[in-house]
């Protein structure tokens, strides 16, 4: 079961006395240190805090929605220093920054700083334009409410170092373009703010805004936190903490291609069918169905897909996957280390095929130049750990794979098979590589301490790990081990590993 989501709230700061024909926003970015959507472009905001609702709020029309109101204020507070509040008028620059200071240090709560300084919130400031929820795909969720709010005339915002790296006021025309153009990332939520909101502050704003059913709650099924890159995660009996395979549907003017439709259940499999037929019935066909690896949870739909687009659509994988799979689901192409794959159309999209074992024999990733988009399948999932499972996994093979992809030039994204998508792609493949070698020296170090066994092996290794992985953890010692054995470091011997 996916996690419930946390309430929050995000403030769209607008510049007073702009040309409302093209408004400006104040666009964040997010540090690429977070765990949460780290270095996507975003709008300031953060979770609940319980003394929000402890702020009284003028003209709001009930205590939910005055808490909201309240988180909305602070956070753009704290992050911006921006105090939308009714008395902040009297109050000079270095007056705000006290309170912040204050505020930060903890030598005041947030009720009691507004108290002690005669402030007011009052809901008129902040126009609801919507309430979205954090996919089910992704290990935190959040359940945010945005709020159109125009910035004090004589504040100006400034990031705070923290959760934020950089902002800026931009028209939301222009970041907009910038988004078509894959110099941002930016979340589904965002991406609409900006498309309303470039369309000009009319009258009928705020319905334009809650037009469509994603921000009345309802969970966002296409993700495109690209240009012409949908994930669409479906509901998979995959491994935890994941509950779901991410499913991509890469797309131009004339194709579409559909990689690891992995849902064995009928309902997610229509839901993902209705995603295809939307994109097929602007003009396209789809290509081909590719497969990064064999595993179920990344197979289980393509029969059904298949099925539902007439029987006519091709399969294809490396050999290594096709063979497994022969029985079950028939791969019509193979695909081969350094095969490209263009699809016909604009804007040109070529997506260059590569072998990368170790995870699974057949695996593979598929990397776009232009760009530096990085598809990695279970290679590098946004969600969880990569298990090496022999004998399938190899771990000599993953880091030898994780090491190729390391040199890739250029690279600004992964796209994983599970969780959201990674905009820190040169530090994640080192984290990985990393933590893969330290794990190694920890086992080696066990076993010439007088470890012999999976279990014994495990025990100090894995103290970090609840004994219900434990399980799991003993198939990756396994693969560590025979990996240490082919270097010559350690041996199987009287049913347990010594070192050499």
């Amino acid at each position: 079961m996916s996690q419930p989501p946390k309430d929050a709230s995000a403030v769209i700061l607008l510049r007073q006395n702009t040309d409302p024909r093209d408004p400006e926003v104040f666009l964040v970015r997010r540090s690429e240190k977070l765990a949460f959507l780290g270095g996507f472009s975003a709008f300031p905001g953060g979770q609940l805090d319980t003394s929000d609702a402890e702020v009284k709020v003028s003209n709001s029309t009930d205590a939910e929605t005055a808490a909201a109101i309240s988180c909305a204020a602070r956070e753009l507070f704290e992050e911006l220093g921006v105090l939308v509040a009714r008395g902040t008028e009297s109050l000079t620059k270095g007056q705000r920054v006290s309170l912040l200071d204050d505020l930060e240090s903890g030598r005041m709560s947030w009720p009691a700083l507004l108290r002690h300084y005669n402030l007011r919130l009052d809901a008129s400031d902040f126009t609801f334009v919507g309430r979205w929820v954090t996919p089910p795909f992704s290990a935190r969720r959040f359940d945010t409410w945005f709020f159109l709010v125009n910035c004090p005339l004589k504040q100006e915002p400034n990031v705070v170092p923290g959760e934020l790296s950089s902002g800026e006021w931009i028209t939301a025309g222009r970041a907009h373009e910038q988004w078509q153009r894959s110099e941002i990332l930016a979340v589904p939520p965002t991406l609409h703010a900006l498309k309303t909101i470039a369309d000009g502050l009319t009258p009928d704003i705020v319905e334009r805004f809650l037009a469509i059913p994603q921000a009345h709650r309802e969970p966002v099924r296409r993700i495109e936190f690209r240009p012409n890159y949908i994930c669409f995660p479906v509901r998979t009996p995959t491994k935890p903490p994941a509950t779901h395979t991410n499913c991509y549907l890469i797309y131009n003017s004339r194709e579409i291609l559909v990689i690891d439709p992995g849902s064995p259940y009928k309902e997610e499999q229509q839901t993902l069918a209705a995603a295809v037929d939307d994109l097929v019935r602007e003009g396209r066909s789809v290509r081909e169905i590719i497969l990064t690896h064999m595993h179920p949870d990344h197979v289980g739909g393509v029969n059904s897909l298949r099925e539902h687009l007439g029987g006519q659509v091709r399969v294809a994988a490396h050999r290594f996957t096709a063979e497994p799979l022969a029985d079950t689901v028939p791969v019509d192409r193979l695909i081969e280390d350094g095969d490209l794959i263009e699809l016909s159309g604009s804007p040109r999209i070529v997506l260059r095929a590569m072998h990368t074992p170790g995870h699974t024999r057949g695996h593979l990733c598929f990397h776009e130049e232009r760009t530096g988009t990085l598809i990695s399948g279970d290679n590098i999932v946004g969600l969880g750990s990569v298990l090496i499972d022999p004998p399938e996994g190899k771990m000599r093979d993953y880091l030898e794979s994780l090491r190729r992809m390391r040199v890739l030039p250029d690279l600004s994204i992964i796209f994983g098979g599970h969780g959201p998508a990674m905009v820190n792609p040169y530090a994640r493949l080192d984290e990985y590589i990393a933590h893969r070698l330290e794990r190694e020296q920890s086992i080696l170090e066990a076993v010439k301490e007088g470890a012999e066994t999976l279990q014994e092996i495990v025990a100090p290794v894995y103290a970090d790990v609840s004994p219900k992985a434990h399980v799991m953890a003993e198939r990756a010692v396994l693969a560590h081990l025979q990996k240490l054995e082919a270097d010559g470091l350690v041996f199987y011997e009287q049913e347990g590993w010594h070192a050499r």
